[in-house]
């Protein structure tokens, strides 16, 4: 189950963070996004660590806890996609599949004229469709 999801701009100022659990939990996947922007960062300057994952925009699993699993995206831009779940079975597909869609729904809320550049999205139309992308990513892994 996806937990929370977020955009985090190229200079690390959050653009949109959506959790998907009880409101108590919000600060501490707050702080979970927020740490795992270290992750990707030293997989993004340390190139010979990272090995051949750099050209791709999928950055894997970023760091398990007891509870969470958090995956990473870096768009062609340097905005960092960032999804916690509780899952602790997922496969890459479905998650490369969350993002390609999640990604899709990042560019179209962007593209919109009234949007101000690396400032928060809050357009309804781009929340209701995470949502919908969260609920079938539920849907298509117990499936």
């Amino acid at each position: 189950m996806i937990v929370c999801v977020a955009v985090v701009g190229n200079q690390n100022n959050p653009l949109y963070i959506q959790s998907f659990t009880e409101a108590d939990d919000a600060l501490k996947l707050h702080h979970i996004v927020h740490c795992s922007l270290d992750v990707v960062d030293e997989r993004v300057n340390n190139p010979k660590k990272s090995g051949p994952m750099l050209n791709e925009a999928f950055l894997g699993l970023l760091y398990p806890t007891d509870n969470y699993r958090v995956y990473g995206y870096l768009t062609n831009t340097k905005v960092k996609f960032i999804l916690v779940t509780t899952d602790l079975d997922v496969r890459d597909a479905d998650v490369r599949n969350f993002f390609r869609k999640f990604h899709a729904a990042y560019v179209d809320a962007v593209s919109n004229p009234f949007h101000v550049p690396d400032k928060k999205i809050t357009s309804r139309s781009f929340a209701e469709r995470v949502s919908t992308i969260v609920k079938s990513f539920g849907l298509s892994s117990t499936g």
